[in-house]
Formats: C-alpha cells, sequence, structure tokens
C-alpha cells in the first residue's frame, strides 16, 4: 500500500493527540493549534471511515480502533525518529580529540600561533597541541611532530 504525505501527516499527528490525550498538549507539541489538530483527526475520521477518538470538553479518549492504531504505529514511529536521530552523527562535524605534535619556528610561534591558539582551543577542546619552538633545521617528522611550520 502507497501511503502519501498528507496520510502520514495525519498519522503523527493522531500519534500526537493520542500520547498526550490532549488536543492542547498535542498541538503544543506540533505547534499547531488544537483547533487545527481537531479539524485534522476529524477529517482523518472520515476519510478512513472509523472514529479514533472520543473527544468530551473535558476528556480525549481513544476508541478500540484508536487503540489498535497507536499499537500499530507507535514502534514504527520511533524506529523512524531513532533512524533520524542517527542523521545527526552525519550532520555535525566530528569532534577533534587527541593530540597534535607541532615544531615551529620561533617567529612562526609568535606571529602565526600565538594569535589563533585561542580561538583554535575554543573550537576544539578535547585536542590537545604539543607545540615544540626551534629555530634549528631538521626533520619535523623524524623530530617526532606530526606536522611543522618552517
Amino acid at each position: 500500500m502507497q501511503i502519501n504525505r498528507t496520510e502520514l501527516a495525519d498519522l503523527g499527528t493522531f500519534l500526537a493527540i493520542a500520547r498526550q490525550r490532549s488536543f492542547r498538549r498535542a498541538g503544543l507539541e506540533l505547534g499547531v493549534s488544537a483547533s487545527a489538530l481537531s479539524h485534522a483527526l476529524k477529517a482523518m475520521e472520515a476519510r478512513l471511515g472509523v472514529r479514533l477518538v472520543n473527544r468530551t470538553s473535558r476528556s480525549v479518549t481513544l476508541t478500540a480502533a484508536g487503540e489498535d492504531l497507536l499499537a500499530s504505529l507507535d514502534a514504527p514511529f520511533a524506529a523512524i525518529g531513532c533512524a533520524l536521530d542517527v542523521l545527526n552523527q552525519h550532520r555535525e562535524p566530528a569532534k577533534a580529540t587527541g593530540r597534535i605534535r607541532l615544531n615551529v619556528l620561533e617567529h612562526a610561534s609568535t606571529l602565526l600561533l600565538a594569535p589563533v591558539l585561542p580561538l583554535f582551543h575554543e573550537r576544539h577542546p578535547q585536542l590537545e597541541l604539543d607545540v615544540r619552538v626551534s629555530n634549528d633545521l631538521l626533520d619535523v617528522v623524524n623530530a617526532g611532530a606530526d606536522a611543522g611550520i618552517r
């Protein structure tokens, strides 16, 4: 069975109402008015041909059909939420950790590194910098450094 975007949105609306047992609280969760949720649910019930919720001015309870739908949708929607959460690790930049060993000339340390080190440390607090200042001509890799400024 093919599901369209409107039906998927309606199912999300139903889930919020069913979990909250309140149009007002579900509206706050979804960022829409209680009235809009009520109309959306009414249209969904009409389209499906089955009543999902019993409403009074004081309470919202699920019908047997509503209970069945909630039981069927809860786990799949939770799985979709988890799948979307997994995407966050791809969206957020990776945190740099560990140690970087630099071997730099004295002038490079004062002119190039000193001005940017506070900002670098603020952006990468988990990263440890080991800076060795030397004016000797040497092979920085053989000296045990990861990089050098010469």
